[in-house]
């Protein structure tokens, strides 16, 4: 979460999925304003994640850089470009009734 708020990223939500999925214990969103944003923010958090936690990491989509996927391991990470995560809405999908309404597209 450091990490993200350190690159800027815009509206980060953290969902807890411990108890309720399999595949994380944690799934965090977030927006960066353009692909190259995305791309960079995906580069550092997957090095600090390696550096800190020694943790293999995997990514996913950073060549078009719309969606990237960060899997390290109880922990995955979306980012996003705000067009793509609206249409996305991984929060409501994820979020069991829990999570707030997805960013209107134009805001953050």
């Amino acid at each position: 979460m450091q990490s993200l708020d350190d690159d800027q990223a815009v509206e980060t939500v953290s969902i807890p999925l411990a108890g309720k999925s399999s595949i994380a214990d944690h799934m965090v969103i977030a927006s960066g304003r353009s692909t190259r944003q995305v791309a960079s923010m995906a580069m550092k958090l997957a090095e600090r994640i390696k550096a800190e936690f020694r943790r293999p990491v995997r990514i996913e989509g950073l060549p078009t850089a719309d969606w990237v996927l960060i899997d390290a391991g109880d922990v995955i990470v979306h980012l996003f470009r705000p067009e793509v995560r609206s249409f996305y809405n991984l929060e409501r999908m994820w979020a069991f009734g829990d999570a707030p309404p997805p960013p209107a597209m134009g805001q953050g």
